[in-house]
C-alpha cells in the first residue's frame, strides 16, 4: 500500500469539495480549483475527510495512488493559503521593475524583457532585485518562476542572472593565470 495514498486528507474550516465521478473541484477562501482523477483512482468523501484508493496493485494504479491524493492535498493547501516562489536577480545593471500586472527585467540583453502572468498569478516586485510569484495553483507558480529563471539562468563564474532565493549556485574557478 502507499504509504502517502493512504493517508486521508483533512477538509479545513471554510473548504468545500465535490467529488463527482472523477472530477474533484476544490473552494476555498482565495478560490476554486479543479481536478479530473485517471481512472482506476477513486476519490471519497467520508465525513470531513478525502479518502483515494485504487482497485488493485497494477503498476499504474500504484503510481497514480499518491500523485492523485498530492494533487488533492495541493489544492486544499492553495486555496486556503496559497504558494509562492521569490526569485533574486543577481548582476551588475540586471534589474527588475513592475509595469502594470507584469515586470520588465534587464539582464544585460541589448532589449528589456516584458513578462506578463497568466490568469491566477500575481507578481510582486520588492526592490529591485526581487521577484515573488503567488497563485493558488502549486503547478502554475512552479511554471512561471521557472521560466522567468530561463530568460538568465545563473551562470558558474560571477553568478550572475536569476535565481531562485533559496538555490545555491556551484561558482567554477576562473582561467589560471601564467
Amino acid at each position: 500500500m502507499s504509504r502517502i495514498g493512504r493517508l486521508p486528507i483533512d477538509i479545513p474550516a471554510g473548504v468545500t469539495i465535490t467529488i463527482e465521478g472523477q472530477n474533484v473541484a476544490v473552494k476555498g477562501p482565495k478560490g476554486e480549483l479543479s481536478l479530473t482523477v485517471k481512472e482506476p483512482i477513486e476519490a471519497k468523501l467520508v465525513e470531513n475527510q478525502v479518502i483515494v484508493s485504487r482497485p488493485d496493485d497494477e503498476r499504474e494504479s500504484r503510481s497514480l495512488h499518491g500523485l492523485t491524493r498530492t494533487l488533492i492535498r495541493n489544492q486544499i493547501v492553495g486555496v486556503t493559503e496559497g504558494y509562492q516562489k521569490s526569485l533574486q536577480v543577481v548582476g551588475t545593471g540586471y534589474r527588475v521593475a513592475s509595469s502594470g500586472q507584469g515586470i520588465e527585467l534587464s539582464l544585460g540583453y541589448s532589449h528589456s524583457i516584458t513578462v506578463e502572468p497568466p490568469a491566477g498569478i500575481a507578481l510582486a516586485v520588492e526592490g529591485n532585485d526581487k521577484i515573488h510569484v503567488s497563485g493558488i495553483d502549486k503547478q502554475a507558480v512552479g511554471e512561471v518562476a521557472a521560466n522567468i529563471r530561463k530568460l538568465r539562468k545563473p551562470e558558474p563564474y560571477k553568478g550572475k542572472g536569476v535565481r531562485y532565493v533559496d538555490e545555491q549556485v556551484r561558482r567554477k574557478a576562473g582561467k589560471a593565470g601564467k
